[in-house]
C-alpha cells in the first residue's frame, strides 16, 4: 500500500509537470513561430527559445513517465486497452519531439540569417516557414489527436477500475473527446492553431489532468479496488 501511495504521488507530480512545461514551452517559442522568426537570434531570444526546448524535453520525459507509472495499474482490468493507452501516449511524446526538432531548426536558421547574403536569405525563408508548419502539424497530431485518444483510454480504464471517483473519470472522457474534435476542426481549417475556440475546447483537458493530479497526490488510488483487481488478475492467470 505504501508503494502504491508513493506511485500515485509520483504520477500526480508528472501530470502537473507535463501541463506546466507544455505551457512554458509554447510561450517561449514565440520568437521563432512569429512572422519575423529570422530575427529571433539577432533580437537576443536564443536563450529564451532554448529554455522552451528544455521544457519540451521535460514534457516528453513526464509524458512517458505518466504512461509508465499508470500502465501497471490499469492493465489489471484490461491489458489490451492499457497497452493501447501506453502506445498512444508514447506516440504523443514522439510528435512532441518532432516539433522540438523543428524549433531547433528554426533557431539554427535564425542564427545564420544575419551573416548570409541576400540570395541565401531568400532561400532561408521558405525553409523557415516549412519548419513552422511542421511544428504546428506535430502540435496538432500530438497534443490533440494522440492526447485525445490516450486520455479517453486511460480515463475509461480509471472509470472501470474505480481507482478515482467515477465523475472525475467521466469528465476525463468528455474532455478527451473535446480536444480530439479541436484537432479535427484545426486540420480542416475551421479553427486556427491559436484561436480562442480551440483554447476553450482544449482547456477542459488541462483542468481534468490537474484535478486528477491533485486527487492522486492527496488521496492516491482507491486501495480496496486495487486489491480486488489484483486478486482477480492473479486468479485469471492460473
Amino acid at each position: 500500500m505504501m508503494r502504491d501511495r508513493r506511485n500515485a504521488r509520483i504520477l500526480g507530480i508528472f501530470y502537473i509537470l507535463a501541463a506546466v512545461t507544455s505551457i512554458i514551452a509554447v510561450v517561449l517559442y514565440g520568437p521563432v513561430l512569429s512572422e519575423q522568426w529570422q530575427m529571433a537570434v539577432a533580437n537576443g531570444s536564443k536563450t529564451k527559445v532554448l529554455i522552451g526546448v528544455l521544457n519540451d524535453l521535460l514534457l516528453i520525459v513526464t509524458a512517458v513517465g505518466t504512461a509508465v507509472m499508470l500502465f501497471p495499474y490499469v492493465r489489471h482490468w484490461n491489458e489490451h486497452l492499457a497497452l493501447g493507452y501506453l502506445c498512444f501516449r508514447f506516440m504523443e511524446a514522439v510528435f512532441i519531439a518532432m516539433g522540438l526538432v523543428s524549433i531547433l531548426g528554426l533557431l539554427q536558421l535564425s542564427s545564420y540569417y544575419d551573416t548570409a547574403d541576400l540570395a541565401s536569405k531568400t532561400n532561408f525563408e521558405p525553409i523557415g516557414f516549412l519548419l513552422q508548419a511542421v511544428y504546428r502539424w506535430t502540435a496538432m497530431l500530438g497534443p490533440n489527436f494522440m492526447l485525445g485518444i490516450n486520455t479517453s483510454l486511460y480515463s475509461y480504464l480509471l472509470y472501470r477500475t474505480g481507482y478515482v471517483p467515477k465523475p472525475l473519470a467521466i469528465f476525463g472522457m468528455i474532455t478527451a473527446v473535446m480536444v480530439f474534435i479541436a484537432g479535427l476542426l484545426q486540420m480542416f481549417g475551421i479553427i486556427g492553431h491559436y484561436s480562442a475556440v480551440k483554447g476553450l475546447m482544449a482547456l477542459p483537458v488541462g483542468v481534468y489532468e490537474m484535478s486528477l493530479a491533485v486527487w492522486l497526490i492527496v488521496k492516491g488510488f482507491h486501495g480496496e479496488n486495487l486489491a480486488k483487481l489484483r486478486v482477480e488478475a492473479a486468479s485469471s492467470s492460473k
